[in-house]
This record gives structure tokens, sequence and C-alpha cells, in this order.
């Protein structure tokens, strides 16, 4: 006999994702790749013809403006996995800064689930009535992202506000059917353009994001980085919502509300009151969040091994006294101590610009690398720091992974 909350998930997942059927997103995504890709394949005729380094550069940024319009169509329109590589590929390392600046701005702007739905979601997994459980509940989301939405809500009895955590039904099937696809992509442009090993990263998302779909995991890790970073530090420098741990099941999670500002929304937030964005007050403001951002990953990374592995903008709030709070443990990482020892000489190899050293540290990640250009090692360190510093290596003005002086053209990766 079915408890008296109960109901059928499959037929809301029917209801939900009959204009998503996989067939027809497979359809949409090769699509819309091909047309990008081969936009690039023949601008890259194009601008060999051209001799001025600068009217190429200016013909790249145009041709990244192209291609970041489409992929943010691509994205927005198909949601689901494709939100998740819009967060991913969104970063000033990891892409040409068109793309960053179109792409970063698609955090949180996920179709939200209809609320009928989140409420029976939450009664299933709660085994309650919803006015059972909480005295207030937001019908509309504070946010909703590529697997789930969040609520602000208030449980009966208490006197603060918590989040409500709630999985997008149905999305687990959608998204592996994505990643599929998008592996099938990665083996051709590593085969054909790139020879960085893309399938081995497409693998390791796929590993990463099925964990993302259980909820009683990213409790357990929220809790443990808590612990490690409240413990190890007199002043936490970056806060961590507290798990409401009899609230905790696959699909539903509640915790902590911290009131704060949405990092993205920093410079607005400045503006309106009134504070020069490039004065002595702001700099100090971004300075301080730059400190405890910095100072929480080295510990949870260096230090713990256990580290939040997705910081994208949407899961970093700005609170009062520039605190910041980090959201969203459901993509953690656990490097043994030889990964953290690896890692570890290769930071410092990039800070002293060692090459022959990086080279070392390359090979003691696990990362095989081969290459016949002449200055091999000169080209090893160029991409180290493409793949790990923050800002770009010395003379490359952006980041354009089909030119022919890529060093991702130049340097075969491959993940052992």
């Amino acid at each position: 006999m079915l408890p008296p909350f109960a109901v059928d998930i499959n037929g809301i997942k029917d209801k939900l994702t009959y204009q998503f059927r996989p067939w027809q997103r497979s359809f949409q995504f090769w699509v819309r790749a091909i047309d990008i890709y081969t936009g690039y394949k023949v601008f890259q005729v194009r601008v060999n013809f051209v001799k001025d380094a600068q009217k190429q550069e200016a013909m790249w940024e145009k041709q990244h403006e192209l291609a970041a319009d489409k992929i943010f169509a691509m994205c927005y329109d198909l949601g689901g996995f494709f939100l998740k590589i819009a967060q991913i590929i969104g970063k000033p390392d990891l892409a040409p800064a068109a793309w960053v600046k179109r792409l970063v701005t698609l955090c949180d702007r996920a179709p939200p689930t209809p609320f009928d739905v989140v409420k029976l979601v939450l009664e299933n997994e709660l085994g309650q009535g919803i006015d059972d459980v909480f005295e207030r509940f937001d019908v509309e989301p504070l946010g909703s992202a590529s697997i789930a939405q969040v609520h602000r809500a208030r449980l009966k009895g208490d006197t603060g506000d918590v989040v409500v955590k709630v999985q997008h039904p149905g999305i687990q099937d959608l998204m592996m059917t994505d990643i599929h696809n998008l592996q099938v992509f990665a083996l051709y442009m590593q085969k054909t353009d790139i020879k960085f090993d893309l399938y081995s990263v497409t693998k390791e998302m796929e590993k990463q994001i099925g964990y993302e779909f259980d909820f009683t995991r990213e409790a357990n890790a929220m809790e443990r980085i808590r612990k490690f970073l409240y413990e190890s530090n007199k002043k936490t420098p970056v806060l961590v919502p507290r798990v409401i741990r009899n609230m905790v099941t696959r699909r539903v999670l509640v915790m902590e509300y911290i009131d704060g500002i949405p990092i993205m929304s920093l410079g607005d937030e400045i503006a309106k009151r009134g504070i020069n964005p490039h004065g002595k007050v702001a700099a100090a403001a971004k300075q301080k969040i730059l400190q405890s951002l910095t100072l929480a990953y080295g510990q949870m990374i260096l230090k713990s091994g256990f580290f939040h592995a997705d910081p994208h903008p949407g899961n970093i709030l700005i609170c009062k006294g520039s605190e910041v709070a980090l959201l969203d443990y459901g993509q953690v990482k656990d490097l043994p101590d030889q990964l953290r020892l690896a890692y570890a000489n290769l930071v410092l190899a990039i800070a002293n610009g060692d090459p022959l050293r990086a080279s070392e540290s390359y090979r003691e990640l696990g990362i095989e690398t081969f290459s016949k250009c002449e200055n091999e090692l000169q080209e090893l360190f160029k991409l180290a720091q493409t793949m790990f510093d923050t800002k770009l290596p010395p003379g490359v003005v952006m980041l354009q992974p089909f030119s022919e002086e890529s060093s991702i053209k130049k340097v075969a990766v491959q993940v052992c």
C-alpha cells in the first residue's frame, strides 16, 4: 500500500519532459554543434589569408562573439546538462572572453518546475503535507539551475528561514542523453582538431554529475567541508550552510538560509549604494572577497584534499561585511596525498616560471603529453598556464582553441 502522499513521479516526468524527448534533444544538439563547428572551420580558412596580426585578432574576436551567441542559444533552449556546460566553460581560464561574457549570464536561468509539481515531489519525499512541515513556503523559487531549484521557506516552530532544494523530475535521464552526445562530439574533436583528451574530461563529468542526483551525498559533503573550515580557522574564510538533518532525501535537501547578494550582482549593488566601483572602498571589499575564496580553496585542496568543485558565480554569495558564502555541494572532489603534492608542485612551477618542473608535475598528476614542436617545454608550460592559472600566458591576448598557434593544438594531452 502506498503512503498517503505517494504520487506517480513517472507520470510527472512524462508531463514535464514531452518537449525534450531524447531523439529531439539529440537532433537539436547535433544541428547546432555542427553549425558552430563548421563556422569555425570556414573562418580558419578565411583568417589564414590575412597577414596583419591585429586584423586577425579582431576577426577572431568577432568569430568568438558569433559563436558565443549560438552556444548561448543552444544551452538556454536545451537546458539540462547544457546549462552545466555553460557554467563549466563560462570561466575566463577555459574559454574565449566573448564566450565567458555571454555564458556567465546563464547561472540560475533554467526553466523552473511548476510549484504544483514541486509540492508533489516534496510531499512524496518527506512523507508529510507541505503545510504540516512548513509555516511558510515561497512559491517563486530563489533560483532554478540545471538539476534543481531552490525555495525560501520557514519550518514550523522555527524563527529562522531555510532553503529547500528540490530536484527537477526526470532530469537525470535527460542529462545522461546530453552527456553521451557530448562524448561522441568530444571523440570527434580530439581526433580531428584538438589533441587534448576531451573524452576523458566528459567521462569524468558524467561520473561527477551522476553524484549530483543524490542529495544525501551532497548533505554529507556540505557537513564535512563545513566542519573542516570551521574547525581549521578562528573564523571560517567562507560561510557554509548548515544542513537540516531530518529533512534530507535523495531529491530534497533543506538547509540554513544565508542572506547575501549573488557575486554577479555585486557591481550593481555597489553602484546602488553610491560607492565608487573603482574607489578604495570597493577595492578593499573585492580584495577581501578574493582572499576569502583563495584561503578557503587553498585549505580545501592542499590541506584537506576534499573540496567544493563547482565554484561558478551562481554558487557564490556576498554577505554583510564582504563575507563570502559558498553554496551547492553537489560536485565535490577528494584528492589523495600524491595528487595534492603534484598539484602543489605544478602551482609552484607556474609561479616560479619553471617549465621543466611543470612538465615533471604533469607526469606526477597522471597526465601524459606528446608534442613534436621545437620548443616543447615552452609549449607545455604555456598549456599549464592556460589550464591551471587564472590569467592568460604572456603574449596570449585571448584563448583560441581552434587556432593553429594554440597550445592545445600543438600538445597532445592524455589523462592516464
